[in-house]
């Protein structure tokens, strides 16, 4: 092809021995090109146009007479070397023919634009008579491979965890065998009827004391301590955990500061752990102080610090805080002093995670390392901002800041996690005792349920949800029940609905209600004077309210992570359980597979006969005639 190219542009007719001299050919070619060369030269000057334009097409003509020139030639010789190589075919006499194609319309001359395909057409076959060194990837050359599924790799301290025993009746541990704890603290045990601790507690306790064996000052060894992280179920004693060494270590403290700060998601959860850390400091002289609104912020203030020779001193030896309250004593009060903080307690930890919006951590962080304050450089007591662990760092020792979280579903994300700024954490986990590494990292959402908790779902349909539930009260004789809702709305008109009803003493539990009216229903809900408690995700987090026997999903919840809380307001400290979820039909697919996914043991189904409910329907109907007029009454007086 080619060689058929070149003849054509040469206007040349092949020889009748079909022999062609390499040097005339070579010479006829260049000739060609610098008659095209002057020709164009000699159109260009003739045409008007300014200067500037004149030098441009100079220096395009030059671009395009000189080297391509060069550049044919040597191509020619090439493509004729190549050609002789090739076997040539036989004339039927049987003498060699090479068969060359006569240029149409004999030799003449060409248009300018025959130039420039001529030249593409040497430019490719010079191209596609090289082959590509070895060594190189040739580009183009696509090939249709199926794509590797890229595994999920977990760090080393989220992959092996120190693994604990789900089953807690089947491993509860002796006071006695946990060491070290001190007199103090076997005796508040005694006095609370504890003779055992469940799994979580008997492994974090000890890991907890023996980071701080060394004092307050530095860690073991002379090292900043571990963090610590722990998963475990609802129920499982979380809560005691931390609380008991905390006290332990504070316990040998001469001078009152704040060293122990516990941060939670709501004010009642913070109300239940100010409750047992104030248990088991009474008798210590350890002052514990809760910041979580329920007081005024002058009260709060006053509780915290006091002047003394016209400098603050601190009243509080421990903190248990909600993240709003927090920052605005740290921003708002002179007095309020983190200096000296050694413990930062994290519960419900996912959750407090998925709240680093409002800064609170970092804030808190600040406040510890507070610079242009604090003792004096080269003190014993100064704290720097931890950098890397090297001679210079670890000389003179400091008070570290450990973190301990603690949550039921805590996440496995290390970029979440790693907000958090933990320090070579040290992972406790009852979620990996069935499974291996590898399938703990491609289903990281698995979390452990309780063991005594059996889940049931109920098929039903919208207008059918209040007979259910009344059903399950009235007819099953179901008692005490919390009943979960996904808003304040549904809670209050499903509140109304059963007192307009009758027969059910009930109550709502949400945001519409005050801190001291919550309070209140709590302790009526616990004392027994209830049977149903009609609840928003306010109390599905951690709080422990003793006897819930039963937990009624009214509306399913949209996240695995809501499920898992809300069942584990049952089966606590290896009680049984029963957990019932109303379930339409478009959600029964997408929800049961999101539970399976978790690590459920497995839901049952449970359906309830529609002539079971006729009994009730006839008041039923008669009721939501007159809720209509209570929720208008109520939109009146707004």
């Amino acid at each position: 092809m080619s060689l058929f190219l070149m003849n054509r542009y040469l206007g040349e007719e092949e020889e009748e021995d079909g022999s062609v001299s390499k040097e005339s050919r070579s010479q006829a070619l260049l000739a060609k090109l610098q008659q095209k060369a002057k020709e164009k030269q000699k159109k260009s000057e003739d045409l008007p146009g300014d200067h500037l334009e004149q030098k441009r097409r100079e220096e395009r003509r030059r671009k395009r007479t000189s080297p391509p020139a060069a550049d044919d030639i040597n191509e020619l010789k090439r493509t004729k070397k190549s050609v002789k190589e090739r076997p040539r075919k036989k004339s039927p006499s049987g003498d060699p023919v090479e068969t060359v194609s006569e240029p149409p319309g004999g030799g003449g001359a060409e248009d300018t634009g025959g130039h420039k395909e001529e030249e593409d057409s040497l430019k490719q076959s010079s191209e596609t008579s090289h082959s590509a060194p070895a060594g190189f990837t040739v580009l183009g050359g696509f090939e249709s491979r199926p794509v590797q599924k890229v595994n999920r790799v977990l760090p080393q301290w989220l992959a092996e965890p120190d693994v604990i025993h789900r089953d807690i009746r089947r491993h509860l541990v002796p006071v006695a065998d946990v060491s070290p704890l001190s007199p103090h603290i076997l005796k508040t045990l005694h006095t609370q009827g504890i003779m055992e601790l469940f799994p979580v507690q008997a492994e974090v306790i000890p890991a907890i004391l023996e980071s701080a064996t060394q004092g307050l000052l530095i860690g073991r060894g002379g090292y900043k301590p571990r963090d610590i992280c722990v998963s475990a179920p609802t129920g499982s004693g979380k809560t005691l955990s931390f609380v008991i060494p905390v006290v332990q270590v504070l316990m040998e403290r001469v001078v009152c500061e704040v060293r122990a700060l516990a941060v939670l998601p709501t004010k009642e959860l913070a109300q239940q752990v100010y409750k047992v850390f104030s248990c088991y400091t009474e008798g210590t002289g350890l002052k514990v102080v809760m910041l979580a609104g329920q007081k005024s912020f002058a009260a709060e203030q006053a509780s915290l610090s006091e002047l003394r020779g016209g400098v603050a001193r601190s009243l509080a030896d421990i903190i248990v805080a909600t993240p709003g309250r927090l920052v605005d004593h740290i921003n708002k009060n002179s007095g309020f002093c983190l200096e000296h903080l050694r413990f930062l307690i994290i519960d419900e930890a996912d959750r407090m995670i998925d709240s680093m919006h409002q800064s609170w951590l970092s804030q808190v962080v600040k406040a510890v390392y507070r610079p242009g304050s604090g003792p004096e450089p080269g003190s014993m007591f100064r704290r720097t901002v931890p950098a890397h662990i090297t001679a210079a760092s670890l000389s003179p020792p400091q008070v570290p800041l450990q973190k301990l979280l603690f949550s039921a579903t805590l996440t496995q994300n290390p970029e979440k996690l790693q907000q958090l700024g933990l320090h070579q954490p040290r992972l406790f986990s009852s979620a990996h005792s069935s499974t291996t590494p590898e399938a703990a990292a491609q289903k990281p959402d698995r979390f452990d349920f309780p063991e005594g908790l059996t889940e049931y779902y109920v098929p039903c349909t919208l207008s059918k949800k209040p007979l259910l539930l009344l059903h399950f009260i009235l007819r099953m004789k179901l008692r005490p029940v919390l009943c979960f809702t996904n808003s304040r709305e549904t809670a209050h008109r499903l509140h109304l609905l059963l007192q307009l009803f009758g027969g059910v003493q009930a109550a709502e539990f949400s945001s519409r209600l005050s801190p001291a009216e919550r309070k209140r229903t709590l302790r009526d809900f616990e004392q027994g004077k209830l049977q149903l408690l009609i609840s928003t995700d306010a109390a599905a987090r951690g709080i422990d309210i003793s006897g819930v026997k039963y937990v009624v999903n009214y509306d399913a919840p949209q996240y695995v992570r809501t499920y898992v809380h809300r069942v584990g307001r049952t089966a606590r400290a290896g009680k049984a359980g029963l957990a019932f979820t109303f379930l339409l039909s478009v959600q029964e697919k997408n929800f049961l597979q999101m539970v399976v996914d978790a690590g459920s043991p497995g839901i049952q189904k449970q359906m309830v006969k529609p002539q079971n409910l006729k009994s009730l329907e006839v008041q039923y109907e008669r009721t939501l005639q007159e809720l209509a007029d209570v929720i208008k009454g109520e939109k009146t007086k707004q």
